[in-house]
């Protein structure tokens, strides 16, 4: 299984703030044999984080979704689930619980009374304030929770928030507990050779009848002009399962000995 990943955040897209989901995603669904299909960076911009997750929630895959789930003004994640689902947001009774749970725990941790109806903490619930039909996704962090939502006849979304320190092990326990059915499902190899004193162009016809007879498997070509050990070269490879990679590496082996290509150090790793 492959899910799709969204990124929110201004802070991301001007640079103030360095992306860390998209490489910790990755690690984490291909330590469980799933993977990436694919990724996307967006501001909170409510109408295009509405239009694209109108999207996720038609497409194929599971998609995770990180940041822009507070209760402040710029973030607007939640608002626009609901726009893309056409669903009313409402006060999950579950989330709630949490929140007030987690604001009791702070105020006893202050010495202060639980005041559940000061506005700060009426402003708190907000949340939890998600789409109707929501499920809560757990966070051991500070109670503070995700959610995830189906479309009718469509995909499931998971909305987390932007720490890592919350968002990660969340991410781990919706993967273990509603996708463990799948894993392994998506686990490729990837098994590569350097080439040298070769042009693409040259070997892009190789490539074509690789990829042409071995449909399973995607070919990928890695230039360098620059290398500290290899130089000008390109690291050709394909990409697949372990019986479809190996056999369409051995064609294209041959192809590039039948090309009298000079090569060099070959790998073999999970992708």
């Amino acid at each position: 299984m492959r899910f799709g990943l969204i990124i929110v955040g201004d802070e991301i897209l001007s640079g103030r703030r360095e992306d860390k989901h998209l490489a910790q995603a990755i690690e984490l669904l291909k330590a469980r044999g799933l993977a990436v299909a694919w990724a996307r960076y967006l501001g909170d911009e409510p109408d295009r984080l509405a239009a694209t997750l109108r999207e996720a929630f038609a497409g194929a895959e599971p998609v995770v979704c990180f940041g822009g789930i507070g209760a402040t003004p710029d973030d607007h994640t939640r608002q626009a689930a609901a726009a893309a689902l056409g669903r009313p947001l409402e006060l999950h009774p579950e989330a709630k619980a949490l929140i007030q749970q987690r604001m009791r725990e702070v105020a006893a941790e202050q010495g202060q009374p639980f005041e559940p109806e000061r506005a700060d903490n009426l402003q708190r619930l907000q949340m939890g304030v998600f789409p109707a039909g929501a499920e809560i996704i757990p966070n051991p962090y500070n109670r503070i929770p995700g959610f995830r939502c189906t479309a009718e006849g469509g995909a499931t979304v998971h909305f987390l928030p932007g720490f890592p320190v919350m968002a990660w092990p969340m991410l781990a326990w919706l993967l273990d507990t509603h996708y463990a059915a799948h894993f392994g499902t998506a686990r490729q190899v990837e098994r590569a050779l350097i080439v040298y004193g070769a042009m693409e162009a040259a070997l892009t016809p190789l490539m074509e009848r690789i990829e042409a007879d071995h449909p399973a498997v995607r070919i990928f070509s890695l230039p360098s002009v620059d290398h500290p050990v290899h130089g000008r070269h390109i690291e050709l490879g394909v990409k697949g399962t372990e019986e479809a990679s190996a056999a369409a590496y051995a064609a294209l082996r041959g192809g590039l000995q039948a090309l009298a290509c000079v090569t060099g150090p070959e790998s073999v790793r999970e992708a």
